[in-house]
This record gives structure tokens, C-alpha cells and sequence, in this order.
């Protein structure tokens, strides 16, 4: 039977998230009401710019005082989407405290201090999901934590930032520069006036942090992430991807040791095959790639921003909190029982594509070769062309075996002082074999 007093709602944030969460609350109400089996009812929006006009949205509702909102005592699920640390956190905490429970898109607060968060909501036996914080609409965190509960993750590798998988392909599919693909993004509204969170990797990292903890059951912070952005890869690192039968895309990669001892979370750009599945994830789409002990290789692939589809995560979340509530019950907390360390980055294993400019006379490879032989690299092939434009110079350039990323960091220094190498073009990780 469904209830008639409906439960309500309080909004933080009514950008371009927010006001397509509203709009679908008004529009769908009677099937999100048959879903839930109560009506649902926005009982206040906390903006900043209250003079703004918010089509469908009564202007009665609207405040800016979002702590009193928060704080009523009658707001049975509070939706944040407002972003930032503060007052974010404020809120959400005061939240819980008055009996509501949370739904949140917020990645970087998660990432930062998701653990004060689960905190506050089991201490007041609150729900808080955020389905919306990584990868949009894709069904990531409900399968990570719900349907892969039972089994054992041993590796999350993928493309979780949009603005970033655009650009790299249309440097791959064009053969542009950095610069010329990231106008291209703006232009086309893919990527924000100051793109620093996409393209230096900040928001990817931030991803990687949430996931790996729910996969791997232990606490990772955004500290904890290893992170390199895109910024200096170059046309010459897609062509040279190209010959070897690879794309270049900036992944979230989050492993368990294979001792299982310790955890690593880190996001950078790498070559990866073309047989890989995430090679063929085109324009500004995000897909997620996981490796279970039972269940085997999964693949979540969709739009991963934007307003329609993250508001579509953030309402299948406030219809579980709803339907918990109704219940009288809550949903999954934190699980964190395994505690385990993450591990630097110099303890990863990887394999390097790395690119010379080196001297062209005889013994410069022999040379090359023995850097590499007493760093404990093995090399797996080697590519020696010399230069169209003479001036005694070669381009060699180099792929490893895996080895720790610490003894491929040193060869490649140890390179850089050979008074036969000119100087080392670029340098790139290997991924997805």
C-alpha cells in the first residue's frame, strides 16, 4: 500500500545537476512515488544566488540559509550537490545529526574525508550514498558494493573523466596537439574554463581514491593516489602508441599486491592495446573495468557527466534511501575491515615506453642496454631510427618488461646523464596486457 504522507526532500545546490534533479522530481513524481511507495516531496533548494530564476521550481522553496534547512527537523533525505569540502561537509554532518538521511555527488569530499562521513551517518543509523560521485550515470558503486560483496576485487582500471578521454581521442583520431583537442573540448563544452581538476588528473584521482577503498574494503584518501595529468602528452607519444598497436588514455588504475598485503591507487596517462575494451571508448564517455576472483572481468561503459545522467545516479540513490527509510532500515556503511597499506608508487609494477634522442654512432645501444641490465630492467624491444634531418642524432626508443615503477623512475635518470643520450622525448607506462 503506498503511504500518503510524502517524504521530503531538501536540496543543496541547484546548478546544472541540481535543477535537472528537481526537474525530474516534478516531472516523474508519480512513478518515482509507485517506486518507492510513498510520494516524494521537495521541501526546500539551498542556493547562492536566490535572485536567479529556477524554471519549475516554486520560489517559495528556494533559501540561502541551507543550515536551517538542513536542520528543520522534518527532511527525511537531504541530496548535496553543491561540491567543495565546506561547507559541504557541515551540512551533510548536520544532516545526520536531525534524522535525514544523504544522498551526494560530492567526489572530492568523499575522497578527502569519506571516513567522518561514514562516521556521522552510522552513528545516527543514517543512509549515505553516492552513486553520482564517480562516473555519472554507470552503476559502479551499487556493483562494488552490493553485488561484488561476496567476491573478491582484485583490480579496478579505468577511464573516469570524460573531458579527458575527449581530448586524448581527438588527438589519436585527428592527430592534434594537446592544446588544439583541449580548445576543441572547451568549445564544445566538454571541458571548464580552468580544466586543472580534468586534465592534471585531480578528478580522476580523486575517483580512484572512492573506488579503491569500496573494492578493496580499506580507507584510501586522496593523499594516498598517485597522480600524473595529460598535459605533456604529445602527438609524437600518439603516433608512437600507434606503432605499437596502442592507444593513450588517462587511467584510474587501483590494485590489489599480489601478496594481498597492501593496496596501490594511482592515475596517469599509459598506452594500452587495442584489443584492450577500454581502447575503444571513444569522445568523452567513461568506462570502468574490473577484475573479481569469482566473477572474472566486468565492464561498466556510459556517459559518466553532465547533468541528466548524474541526476539519474543521484535519483536511483534517493529512491534506495527512500525505500530504506520506509523500511525502517539502512542501507551499506563503510567497510574497511581490511586496513590495509597503500603502497608508493615506486613499489608498483609497470612497464615503460620511453623515447631518446641519443647520439647516432656505434656502441650508443650497448650503452642504453646496460643502464638498463644494472637497474634490473629487462627490455623487451627496441626501435633505432636515425633522423631524417641528419645533424648525428637518432631517436631510439625503447619498451621494457614489467618492473618496479622505483627501478624504471632510476634507469631512466641514470639515462639522462649518459653524455650520449641528447635528452629523454617522453616517457610512458604500459597498461592493460
Amino acid at each position: 500500500m503506498m503511504r500518503t504522507r510524502p517524504l521530503k526532500v531538501a536540496l543543496l545546490g541547484c546548478g546544472v545537476v541540481g535543477s535537472e534533479v528537481a526537474r525530474i522530481m516534478t516531472t516523474h513524481a508519480d512513478d518515482l512515488a509507485a517506486r518507492i511507495g510513498a510520494p516524494v516531496e521537495l521541501a526546500g533548494v539551498a542556493v547562492r544566488r536566490p535572485s536567479k530564476v529556477r524554471e519549475g521550481i516554486d520560489p517559495a522553496l528556494i533559501t540561502t540559509d541551507a543550515t536551517a534547512l538542513v536542520k528543520r527537523g522534518d527532511i527525511d533525505v537531504v541530496i548535496e550537490v553543491i561540491g567543495g569540502i565546506e561547507p559541504a561537509r557541515g551540512l551533510i554532518t548536520a544532516a545526520f545529526e536531525h534524522g535525514a538521511s544523504v544522498v551526494s555527488a560530492n567526489k572530492a569530499l568523499l575522497a578527502e574525508d569519506g571516513a567522518t562521513l561514514y562516521a556521522a551517518a552510522e552513528q545516527h543509523g543514517r543512509d549515505l550514498y553516492f552513486e553520482a560521485a564517480v562516473a555519472g550515470a554507470i552503476p559502479l558503486i551499487r556493483p562494488l558494493r552490493e553485488s561484488l560483496a561476496g567476491d573478491k576485487v582484485n583490480r579496478v582500471l579505468g577511464i573516469v573523466n570524460g573531458t579527458t578521454n575527449f581530448i586524448l581521442d581527438k588527438m589519436d583520431s585527428s592527430g592534434a596537439g594537446y592544446s588544439e583537442a583541449l580548445d576543441e573540448a572547451t568549445a564544445l563544452g566538454y571541458a571548464e574554463a580552468d580544466p586543472t581538476a580534468d586534465v592534471e588528473g585531480f578528478d580522476a584521482a580523486a575517483k580512484a581514491a572512492i573506488l579503491s577503498g569500496i573494492a578493496f574494503h580499506t580507507r584510501v584518501r586522496l593523499d594516498d593516489v598517485y597522480r600524473e595529468g595529460l598535459t605533456e602528452v604529445t602527438a609524437a607519444d600518439i603516433a608512437s602508441a600507434k606503432r605499437m598497436g596502442c592507444t593513450v588514455k588517462l587511467l584510474a588504475i587501483c590494485e590489489r599486491a599480489a601478496d594481498g598485503k597492501s593496496v596501490t591507487a594511482r592515475v596517469h596517462p599509459a598506452m594500452i592495446p587495442l584489443s584492450h575494451p577500454l581502447a575503444s571508448v571513444r569522445e568523452a564517455y567513461n568506462a570502468v573495468f574490473v577484475e573479481a576472483e569469482a566473477a572474472g572481468q566486468l565492464m561498466f561503459y556510459g556517459p559518466g557527466a553532465g547533468g541528466s545522467p548524474t541526476a539519474s545516479a543521484v535519483l536511483g540513490d534517493l529512491v534506495a534511501v527512500c525505500r530504506n527509510k520506509l523500511a525502517e532500515a539502512t542501507g551499506p556503511g563503510e567497510s574497511a575491515y581490511t586496513q590495509l597499506p597503500v603502497s608508493p608508487m615506486g613499489d608498483v609494477v609497470t612497464r615503460y615506453h620511453i623515447s631518446l634522442d641519443v647520439a647516432d654512432k656505434p656502441g650508443v645501444l650497448a650503452q642504453v642496454a646496460t643502464v638498463f641490465a644494472e637497474h634490473g630492467v629487462s627490455i623487451d624491444t627496441v626501435r633505432q631510427q636515425s633522423r631524417l634531418d641528419g645533424g648525428g642524432e637518432a631517436s631510439l626508443v625503447v619498451v621494457t618488461h614489467r618492473a618496479p615503477d622505483a627501478a624504471l623512475s632510476g634507469t631512466v635518470e641514470a639515462l639522462r646523464k649518459l653524455d650520449t643520450v641528447r635528452g629523454v622525448a617522453s616517457i610512458m607506462r604500459v597498461e592493460g596486457e
